[in-house]
């Protein structure tokens, strides 16, 4: 009675803590919006605080900020197209003299680094300063500020620069000792997703894969480093192998950083830049201020290119926060149907999901392809169902380190009886009208016949994929299957094995949208699907927050286990999925 009665506590008081949060958040928000109009005055450094923050694809248009009120929220999401915005407004605008850089801890994926840092050596082309600081850069972090004019790093700090890594959970031994057994059904010996449910370590060829790509990906990233910073690929990548920056005098004594600098220092620096005395006050302004006084490209033009954003795990039906089958089938449908959309870029950044569901996309991008241009634009991730639901593009661009590929699929059934009958002490028994009635009943075995209909599904599933795969790609079938398998690539592997057209980012993918479909510059860029406003993503998100937040209480470090597991629920069907916790840190 007294857990209960905790229980009830823990829960009432998160509610509470949530609601007062939520209050006080929204009336910020509703300050902030309130600001009709900024101006930028002369002699004034844009801001960009990225400590912490999680880049994702998109977030609200409402291009809220919170660095505006202190310390930002740890996971705090901004969405990648609002910080290109503001660092292209920043260098058309003259009384912007440069960017004051803050993306030590950064959270994102190297692909949308590796798009943000481009826009950043754009700007910098401009002749305009961008002075990095930061107290701990993260290996994402630091790739992201090497891009920087000047970088400082905090006497006491530190900088990693190690290496890529990629960690796997591993279920087996759990399932074991729950006596729950298993059953795969897959095809292509690098179809890894079922892994950590047979395996306790990474099979041969997980490991090759893995290893594979992740080199590619390292070595782009040390190749661009290098470029950026006047040093040679060879020695830092020595530095990389061998963990050479130690310490914080470790990463100026190899050219990685200009100076071991405090914080004031560093303020001293953009001062003398911008020509003040010691202790003026230095005009800053962040992403969400310069955003307000951004102009929208051509927006009367009556040529429109649509780019719809498929984030997350694909699954069928209607559900929030994933590439739903029936939400991005009609969102194509729509775009196909509009006279006005002269082409469509689908933003691609998933591991995969269900076969069905990508399916369903596939069949929508392949009949608008044959209205109007359809370009795939590879974000992050773009692999299994990612990948499916790529190919009726005209053209596939990705990043050098998108993860991408894994061409295969794969069922899994679990036997549950031994659970049930030797932990449980629960037995079951049937009734049925046919043979098959309880077909993958799991509180028995399954027989033989079931077996190989199941992996019969499998493997017409699987040659449906790579006849997606050839058809979009002109390629046979025998030379799709040369670099299927359910292998992972990265992009500029992927290229190599013509898997992907150009090594390129989202921008490229709407130019050559806008080349194909002959607009010129008289075309307008539009966002799909709808988002919400912050606020509406706020109450959406607040009975999720309260959620997760017991659990964490109730479980601790366990509660990362228990995510995991819940995920095999959404596992319906035959799926084309990446590996779990494909991570790369």
């Amino acid at each position: 009675m007294k857990f209960l009665s905790n229980v009830l506590a823990v829960i009432l008081g998160l509610m509470i803590f949530s609601v007062i949060s939520f209050i006080l958040f929204a009336g910020l928000i509703t300050l902030s919006t309130a600001e009709e109009k900024v101006t930028i005055s002369d002699n004034t450094v844009l801001h960009i605080n990225l400590e912490n923050i999680v880049l994702v694809e998109r977030t609200s248009e409402d291009n809220i900020d919170l660095s505006s009120f202190g310390p930002i929220p740890a996971a705090y999401k901004i969405g990648l197209a609002n910080v290109k915005k503001a660092i292209r407004t920043a260098k058309e605008n003259n009384n912007i003299k440069g960017i004051y850089l803050q993306a030590g801890t950064v959270m994102a994926n190297p692909a949308v680094l590796t798009e943000l840092r481009n826009e950043l050596i754009d700007f910098s082309e401009s002749g305009k300063f961008i002075v990095s600081y930061s107290e701990l850069y993260s290996e994402g972090g630091y790739f992201l500020s090497s891009a920087a004019s000047e970088i400082y790093l905090n006497p006491m700090g530190g900088l990693e620069f190690n290496g890529l890594s990629s960690e796997i959970l591993f279920f087996k031994g759990m399932l074991e000792k729950l006596e729950i057994e298993p059953v795969i059904f897959r095809v292509g010996e690098f179809k890894s997703a079922v892994e950590p449910f047979i395996l306790d370590q990474m099979s041969d060829a997980n490991r090759l894969q893995t290893e594979s790509f992740l080199g590619d990906m390292n070595d782009y990233m040390i190749r661009q480093i290098a470029e950026s910073r006047s040093l040679t690929f060879d020695t830092l990548k020595k530095a990389n192998d061998q963990m050479l920056v130690r310490e914080p005098q470790d990463a100026a004594d190899l050219g990685l950083v200009d100076g071991i600098w405090y914080d004031d220092q560093v303020k001293d620096l953009l001062r003398e830049k911008l020509g003040l005395e010691a202790d003026a006050e230095i005009t800053t302004i962040n992403i969400s201020g310069i955003n307000k006084t951004a102009k929208t490209k051509n927006l009367t033009a009556s040529n429109r290119i649509a780019v719809i954003v498929a984030e997350g795990e694909i699954v069928s039906g209607k559900v929030e926060g994933t590439i739903s089958s029936e939400i991005f089938a009609q969102e194509i449908k729509k775009a196909r149907m509009d006279d006005d959309i002269k082409a469509i870029v689908l933003r691609v950044n998933s591991p995969g999901g269900s076969v069905l569901a990508s399916e369903v996309i596939w069949r929508e991008m392949n009949e608008a392809k044959k209205v109007k241009p359809v370009i795939a634009s590879m974000s992050s991730l773009a692999a299994s169902g990612g990948y499916y639901i790529s190919t009726p593009a005209d053209t596939i661009v990705a990043q050098p380190n998108t993860i991408t590929g894994s061409i295969g699929i794969f069922g899994m059934w679990f036997n549950a009886e031994g659970l049930l009958n030797n932990k449980l002490g629960i037995t079951t028994d049937v009734a049925k009208t046919g043979e098959f009635s309880d077909f993958m009943n799991p509180t028995r075995q399954l027989s033989e016949v079931e077996k190989n209909i199941i992996q019969k599904q499998i493997e017409d599933g699987y040659d449906t994929f790579i006849t997606r795969v050839a058809d979009g790609r002109k390629m046979s079938k025998e030379a799709v299957m040369e670099v299927a398998s359910g292998r992972v690539w990265s992009g500029r592997q992927a290229k190599e094995n013509g898997l992907v057209d150009i090594l390129g980012g989202l921008d490229d993918a709407i130019q050559i949208a806008a080349n194909k479909a002959d607009v010129g510059e008289d075309y307008r860029v539009l966002y799909y699907p709808k988002q919400k406003t912050i606020l509406e993503q706020i109450m959406t998100e607040l009975g999720t927050d309260i959620e997760a937040r017991y659990m964490n209480y109730r479980f601790g470090n366990s509660y990362r286990l228990l995510e995991k597991i819940e995920n095999i629920q959404q596992m319906k069907g035959i799926n084309a999925r990446l590996p779990f916790d494909i991570k790369v840190k």
